[in-house]
């Protein structure tokens, strides 16, 4: 363990300048917006609509992502946009409220009229070329990537690990997802092998796969899919959370 050097001189410490110039470089690298509305879907999910100028004659594709500044300095999270109107300026989020982190307590707390800044869209997931049957497996955080594919040119059979089966329903009832397969996660993953199993299925008939969400979790279904003979061209992941990881999208 190292040890303090009463003799060293103690570092910086913050200063307006400091605060000036991280504003100054938000201003420069994110867009703005305006929060249009917020609809409560249930305890953990939230409808959020953007408008404003910096929105408008933007190219977005359905799995491109945005990060939205919150709280203080550099600090952002990630969401995968729903729907993107590039003529009138706005596009649609949906979070997910996941125990008391930083970006639980913005979307949480997120009133309408309020401000917001973001970097994007950028790249996340290329959902090009995908023809034939499409599965997409993910878990809370992907059913905003999940209302995307619905509206763009490629339609997918979903199935989610969730940890609330019931109101996740509901929240993916009112994205106009109600026929989504939802699965409740179950001790040491043991629901994991089924939705491998069910997948893997498929992988004779050609299909594509999309697997998105937790880390652990895409591995757990690729692996299933590999042993079943899935070729690597037809699978696509990303992984959007982890425990105890930040920042993976």
């Amino acid at each position: 363990m190292n040890k303090l050097n009463a003799n060293k001189t103690p570092s910086p410490q913050p200063t307006a300048t400091q605060g000036r110039v991280t504003r100054a470089l938000l201003g420069w690298m994110m867009r703005s917006a305006r929060v249009a509305a917020v609809e409560t879907l249930s305890p953990h999910f939230r409808l959020i609509d953007l408008e404003g100028e910096g929105l408008k004659s933007v190219a977005w594709l359905p799995g491109q992502k945005i990060q939205v500044a919150i709280g203080s300095g550099l600090s952002s999270r990630t969401y995968t946009p729903m729907s993107w109107d590039a003529d009138a300026g706005r596009t649609r989020l949906l979070a997910f409220l996941h125990g008391n982190g930083p970006g639980s307590r913005w979307a949480g707390n997120l009133a309408e009229g309020e401000g917001c800044q973001f970097l994007g869209p950028r790249r996340s997931l290329d959902l090009s070329g995908a023809d034939g049957p499409v599965f997409l497996f993910g878990d809370e955080t992907s059913f905003g990537l999940a209302a995307a594919l619905q509206g763009g040119p490629t339609a997918a059979e979903m199935v989610f690990e969730v940890s609330d089966a019931a109101e996740s329903r509901d929240a993916l009832t009112a994205i106009g997802l109600g026929r989504a397969t939802v699965i409740a996660r179950r001790d040491g993953d043991a629901h994991l092998a089924a939705i491998g199993a069910d997948l893997s299925r498929h992988v004779a008939r050609g299909a594509r796969f999309v697997l998105t969400g937790k880390a652990q979790s895409i591995q757990n279904v690729s692996q299933a899919l590999k042993k079943s003979g899935m070729a690597s061209s037809n699978v696509k992941s990303k992984a959007y959370w982890a425990p105890g990881k930040t920042g993976l999208d």
